[in-house]
């Protein structure tokens, strides 16, 4: 089991990296923040939020990684 350290920062990490995972995946296969938004019924200011790194909830990323057509642990590697 792993202590966890003093402050925070490794969660904006970890949410920093889980926004890059979801736009290289979402340009590897070529599509716009607009396609996706509107695909997984999400708002266009939610989605830019998650690719920006900021907090959001697992019904939204699993919502993502549904339109993406990837297993939502390879977005939160």
């Amino acid at each position: 089991m792993h202590d966890l350290p003093d402050d925070d920062s490794w969660i904006t990490a970890r949410r920093r990296a889980i926004g890059q995972a979801i736009r290289a995946e979402r340009r590897r296969q070529g599509l716009t923040q607009d396609e996706v938004w509107l695909a997984a019924r999400i708002s266009r200011w939610t989605y830019q939020r998650i690719e920006s790194g900021e907090e959001t909830q697992l019904s939204t990323l699993l919502r993502i990684a549904r339109v993406l057509d990837v297993p939502l642990a390879d977005l939160v590697r």
